[in-house]
């Protein structure tokens, strides 16, 4: 009497495969979650060799918010994944159990919610698992690390030299009254006007122009011998500027050094906001600072068309015109879409006197940019646009709030330290936003794989 063939929802015969003819029948009960112990659905494996259903999963990670083994209680690193070789394996066997189980985790409100909240924290998390690691360091870990390496050494050579010569000697005229300037002074506040001032430093030197001299000198004397500025656009700028000196009794701050001489405080501001909110820096700009630091930058970025010329670029920065409709439009374009590029526009125009200084504050407008578009992208591609109005008033909140607390305590801060955070944010902060954008692109790979 022959037996009858096992055909057992719950078991799998392998008589078909003749090599495996006489192993034993695989049962639904060896691929059973830990869990509910019920048949693996979207097994996940973790670090320490257990798996589970991923809905089982995300369930005690919502309960118990630890990220460690329900069974051995081990810590997983980096975001589980689900076992791809044992899914497959399990829904090629138990395909009728499988679709079952689906089901019924559909009709489930609990398990979707938990499984939403799991994947959100998931996206949330840099992939560090030690296979994806080494992956990345084999596609590239050793170029960024050499221009990251390399980076370091430029900016720590440009730190050393600002802080130990250039500084001093530039924070010498801002802080000496004008009457006290020698005649070499007076032809270095000269030549800072501009590249056309050498055409008239001999006249000055053979004069001896001091400071008490240089107060007393009018626009006609200017245009006569033996001074001679027969163009009336440098006549014009000098004149402007000189009234400027007269009004402040020292040097008005004409590069990002003497900037920083006088005004440490807001110059580390401004440092610090081009990161965070650059668009409520410029905000800030406006609203306390407008005559002598906005308008200057909104006459740079968004020059006017008449301004082409060399003579009226030469004076640009001194006539502090009020911008017209074009500008106006122009500005607020750039600054509601593309805030960081206003900050690289503005760069560019100071190549000539801040050669490497200006060329880091372009990169790393450049990167920041990127940063912020990767930002708004994980915002659209998480279906999350509803929240951006609440994440700009807490923003906006958040920066106001430490602006404010720093404001306070700001006098007590030592200026060694000051200067640290300065340079710091200067010439540091783009050789970490380089390896932000580079970390922000992998982990766009990973989820893409």
């Amino acid at each position: 009497m022959e037996e009858p063939q096992k055909n057992d929802a719950t078991t799998v015969g392998l008589e078909d495969d003749p090599l495996k003819s006489t192993g034993p029948q695989i049962s639904v009960s060896e691929f059973s979650c830990h869990c509910c112990y019920d048949i693996l659905v979207n097994p996940t494996t973790l670090n320490c060799g257990h798996s589970f259903c991923r809905h089982c999963l995300a369930l005690w990670w919502v309960s118990s918010k630890k990220t460690e083994c329900p069974e051995c209680r081990e810590k997983w690193e980096g975001f589980p994944k689900v076992n791809i070789l044992l899914r497959d394996a399990i829904e090629k066997l138990f395909p009728d159990a499988i679709r079952m189980r689906f089901e019924d985790i559909r009709q489930n409100n609990d398990i979707v919610q938990s499984l939403a909240a799991f994947q959100k924290y998931g996206n949330d998390q840099i992939p560090l698992t030690p296979n994806t690691g080494r992956v990345n360091q084999q596609r590239g870990g050793g170029f960024f690390s050499g221009v990251l390496t390399a980076l370091t050494g430029v900016a720590v050579v440009l730190l050393v030299y600002h802080w130990s010569s250039r500084e001093s000697e530039h924070d010498l005229l801002v802080h000496k009254a004008v009457a006290k300037w020698t005649a070499e002074e007076v032809v270095l506040w000269l030549e800072q006007l501009g590249p056309w001032a050498s055409l008239y430093r001999d006249r000055f030197l053979s004069e001896r122009v001091n400071g008490r001299l240089l107060l007393t000198l009018t626009e006609e004397e200017f245009s006569r011998a033996p001074y001679t500025i027969e163009n009336s656009s440098h006549r014009r700028a000098i004149l402007m500027e000189l009234e400027r000196v007269k009004a402040l009794g020292v040097k008005p701050p004409q590069n990002l050094w003497e900037y920083k001489a006088v005004n440490p405080g807001r110059s580390l501001f401004l440092l610090y906001a081009l990161k965070s909110s650059p668009r409520l820096g410029l905000l800030y700009l406006y609203l306390f600072d407008y005559t002598d630091t906005f308008l200057p930058f909104i006459h740079t970025i968004c020059p006017l068309q008449e301004d082409s010329s060399g003579e009226d670029i030469v004076t640009k920065l001194l006539d502090l015109r009020e911008p017209t409709w074009k500008q106006w439009r122009e500005f607020l374009v750039k600054y509601s879409f593309l805030p960081y590029q206003l900050i690289a526009e503005f760069a560019w125009d100071w190549l000539e006197v801040h050669y490497w200084t200006s060329r880091f504050l372009i990169v790393n407008a450049m990167l920041l940019s990127v940063l912020e578009l990767f930002s708004f992208w994980r915002i659209w591609s998480r279906s999350e646009l509803k929240t951006l109005p609440q994440r700009m008033w807490s923003h906006f909140w958040k920066v106001s709030t430490q602006g404010l607390f720093v404001a306070m305590f700001w006098p007590l801060i030592p200026q060694f330290v000051c200067n640290c955070l300065f340079y710091w944010a200067l010439y540091f902060n783009p050789i970490i936003n380089i390896d932000l954008v580079v970390k922000e692109v992998r982990r766009l790979e990973t989820q893409v794989l």
